[in-house]
């Protein structure tokens, strides 16, 4: 089975990251859904790729950690996408586990780079087993210690190990640094049939990023992808 994820949801067709986002992609029949946290002022889960506003809204300075989830929810997002999104705020991840099914595959990213957030590790995991949403969830990030951590938690939750840059033999650093790496999650623009095949060859699933283009797509999939991450519906909504 290909399983592609909505990369923050349905983002062409509403702000990333956002509730409206993700309900589209909902909408779309999506069987699997990226989205990121960060941690707000007052230690709440907040779902935003960015570390700043400025994106999407100018006027608003300073970092996600620098306010509470109160302020954060009066932050316009949305008015830069479009006058429909006037008032659209960034979701604390409550509010996306509360409208996303749970047969759809959650892949949540830890943005701990370049701000470190202590603890957020334990706030994820306990926030998804008060939801009852540790299964059919895969935990990544760029941050590998910051997977460590979450395994040393609970060892049973999925673990993604994201890569952007090339890197000699990644199949072989992920298979050799004591994690019980599920998946591998590297930058679409140098996979090929090769790096298919070795990540394969240590039992890894292998997802790329970001890819939007369909010829792209269908290239990967012939090469034996598990899935990838597409802000294209024609892509992220063709699951199978």
């Amino acid at each position: 089975m290909v399983l592609n994820f909505a990369h923050r949801g349905s983002l062409t067709e509403a702000p990333e990251n956002t509730l409206p986002a993700f309900q589209k992609a909902i909408d779309h029949g999506a069987k699997a859904i990226e989205l990121d946290v960060q941690l707000s002022k007052d230690n709440r889960l907040v779902v935003s790729h960015d570390h700043k506003f400025t994106r999407f809204n100018k006027d608003v300075t300073g970092l996600i950690k620098d306010y509470t989830l109160a302020e954060i929810k009066q932050i316009d997002v949305g008015s830069t996408f479009g006058e429909a999104y006037s008032g659209t705020s960034l979701p604390a991840l409550e509010e996306v586990l509360t409208i996303c099914p749970k047969n759809i595959r959650l892949n949540i990213e830890i943005k701990n780079i370049p701000v470190i957030y202590e603890g957020i590790e334990q706030i994820l995991l306990d926030t998804l087993t008060a939801y009852n949403r540790t299964q059919n969830v895969i935990i990544s990030s760029f941050d590998h210690v910051a997977l460590q951590t979450v395994q040393t938690i609970n060892p049973s939750v999925d673990l993604g190990m994201l890569f952007y840059y090339r890197m000699l033999y990644p199949w072989d650093y992920a298979a050799t640094s004591g994690l019980n790496i599920r998946s591998l999650h590297p930058n679409q623009v140098y996979v090929d049939q090769t790096f298919v095949q070795e990540c394969k060859r240590r039992g890894f699933e292998i997802y790329p990023f970001t890819v939007n283009h369909f010829e792209r797509y269908k290239e990967l999939v012939s090469f034996g992808v598990d899935g990838v991450f597409s802000n294209e519906p024609r892509v992220f909504g063709s699951s199978s």
